[in-house]
C-alpha cells in the first residue's frame, strides 16, 4: 500500500457525493485517497491556483456556473498539466470524444464509481502522470548535461593551457633555493592549480547533471 495518500480535487456542488466518493476510495486496499472537495469550477481553479500539490482532478459532468467541459478548457488554457477525470452519468460517446480530445485523461460512468474500476484507473492515471514528468525532468537533465560538456569542450584548453604554463613555472622555481615564506605562498599556488586542472578534468568527464541551487536563482555544478 502506499504510504503517500493520492490527493485526489473532486469538483462536484453536491457534498453528499463528495462523501459518497471519499468513502468508495477510503475502501479500496491498494492505495491511499485524499479527497479535496471544490463545489465549483471557479472555486476549482482558485484552489488550484494556490493549491498545485493535487494528484489527479475529478469533475461531474454536471456542474453550478462553469461547466466541467468549460472547466477543462480554461486549465489547458492555463497550461495545468494535473491529469483531469470526468465522472458522468451519461454514456454519450460524443461528450466522450470531445473530453478526450480535450485531454481529459478518462471518461468514467458515476455507476462504476463504487467499483475497483474507480481508484484503479485514478492511480493508473496518476502513475503515467509521475513517470512522463520523471521522463521530462531526464531529458532535461541530459540537454543541460550536453549544453556544459560542450562549453567545457570550448574553453578546457583554453584554461588548460595558462594552468599547464603556471605548473611548469612553479616547477622550475621549485628547484632553486626560496626563503621559507616565499615557499608556502609557492605551495599554495601549487595546490590551487592541481585543484583546478582536477575541477576541470572533472568538467571534461561529466556523465551526470550535477547542477544544484546556490543563491537563489543561481545555480551551481557539484564536482565534489
Amino acid at each position: 500500500m502506499n504510504t503517500k495518500p493520492v490527493r485526489v480535487l473532486y469538483v462536484n456542488e453536491l457534498e453528499n457525493d463528495a462523501d459518497l466518493i471519499s468513502g468508495y476510495l477510503a475502501k479500496y486496499e491498494g492505495a491511499q485517497f485524499e479527497v479535496v472537495w471544490i463545489q465549483s469550477g471557479e472555486k476549482a481553479l482558485e484552489y488550484l491556483a494556490q493549491n498545485p500539490s493535487i494528484d489527479v482532478i475529478v469533475t461531474e459532468d454536471t456542474l453550478p456556473g462553469m461547466s466541467n467541459v468549460e472547466f477543462t478548457r480554461k486549465l489547458k488554457e492555463l497550461n495545468n498539466d494535473i491529469p483531469n477525470v470526468f465522472l458522468s452519468n451519461s454514456e454519450d460517446v460524443n461528450l466522450a470524444v470531445e473530453v478526450m480530445r480535450m485531454g481529459v485523461k478518462d471518461f468514467l460512468l458515476k455507476k462504476d464509481m463504487g467499483s475497483h474500476v474507480f481508484p484503479q484507473s485514478l492511480l493508473r492515471i496518476v502513475e503515467k502522470g509521475r513517470i512522463k514528468q520523471e521522463l521530462l525532468e531526464l531529458e532535461i537533465k541530459k540537454k543541460r548535461l550536453e549544453a556544459i560538456q560542450e562549453i567545457v569542450i570550448d574553453i578546457s584548453d583554453q584554461i588548460n593551457e595558462p594552468l599547464e604554463e603556471m605548473s611548469k613555472i612553479i616547477s622550475s622555481i621549485e628547484e632553486k633555493e626560496i626563503p621559507e615564506k616565499a615557499a608556502k605562498y609557492l605551495k599554495l599556488i601549487k595546490d590551487n592549480v592541481t585543484r583546478m586542472q582536477a575541477k576541470l578534468d572533472k568538467l571534461r568527464n561529466l556523465k551526470e547533471d550535477k547542477t544544484v541551487k546556490y543563491i537563489r536563482d543561481i545555480k551551481m555544478i557539484d564536482l565534489s
